[in-house]
């Protein structure tokens, strides 16, 4: 299992809900994090918890729907010297649901794709290259398993898309130190999810994150948060590295 203490993580969609929860979750086994969100201030609170806990914490924001904000984002970290050893791709944004899917606007289309494809993609290419120079990396996407639901076509759409890249990228990274899969938290009582929904966020923990701490060298599985509801850490890690590769099929 891999140790994360004192490494960095950036944690998008940070400062509320599961990736808060992720968050925390990193900082207790002694990660430093980077927080996004899309205003700093809405960043003080978790930072402040992250920093009781012993690490090294700060904000960023971005709007996500804006690639010269993300870029701005990626300079910022940059000029901060801090090297991103983890990514967990969290954020994300459902649009809408269209009763009336017939007339589902483009807007859907356009607005999810940046937000839940291109801007968490723009983020993967940016620090690949620097981890794969290093030798170490974990990226872990966050995608759903919402189907047969064209009332929410472009969040599905969108994410399905995110899974494609995730797992045709992580080909290239199989068997190496650099390691790229996905997640899928299930249907939570989040800002996203909605009230409604029967999960309580604490429940996609250890899932969302097991990403970042299996060590087998094997890319683009999804490891979804109901795999390893009620587990240890340790335990998640384990189920997670028996399960194989698409490449391996």
């Amino acid at each position: 299992m891999v140790e994360v203490k004192g490494k960095w993580a950036l944690v998008t969609g940070g400062a509320r809900g599961i990736g808060r929860l992720a968050a925390v979750f990193m900082a207790q086994r002694g990660c430093n994090i980077i927080v996004q969100s899309r205003a700093k201030a809405h960043a003080a609170g978790v930072l402040e918890e992250l920093k009781n806990l012993g690490v090294e914490a700060f904000a960023v924001e971005a709007e996500l729907s804006d690639p010269a904000s993300v870029r701005r984002m990626l300079e910022e970290i940059d000029a901060s010297g801090k090297q991103v050893d983890i990514l967990l791709n969290n954020a994300g944004m459902q649009v809408a649901y269209r009763a009336e899917y017939l007339k589902t606007p483009e807007e859907d289309y356009t607005k999810s794709f940046m937000i839940n494809t291109t801007a968490p993609m723009m983020i993967c290419y940016h620090f690949l290259p620097g981890m794969i120079e290093r030798g170490f990396g974990r990226i872990v996407n966050t995608t759903s398993g919402i189907a047969l639901e064209p009332e929410q076509a472009g969040y599905s759409a969108s994410k399905a898309a995110l899974n494609k890249v995730t797992i045709d990228l992580g080909s290239k990274l199989q068997g190496t130190d650099v390691m790229i899969n996905l997640t899928d938290p299930g249907w939570c009582r989040t800002d996203l999810g909605g009230p409604q929904a029967p999960n309580a966020p604490e429940s996609a923990l250890p899932g969302v994150v097991v990403g970042a701490f299996v060590d087998d060298k094997k890319n683009g599985r999804t490891l979804s948060a109901g795999l390893f509801y009620d587990m240890t850490l340790e335990e998640a890690v384990k189920k997670a590295e028996s399960i194989e590769s698409p490449y391996a099929r």
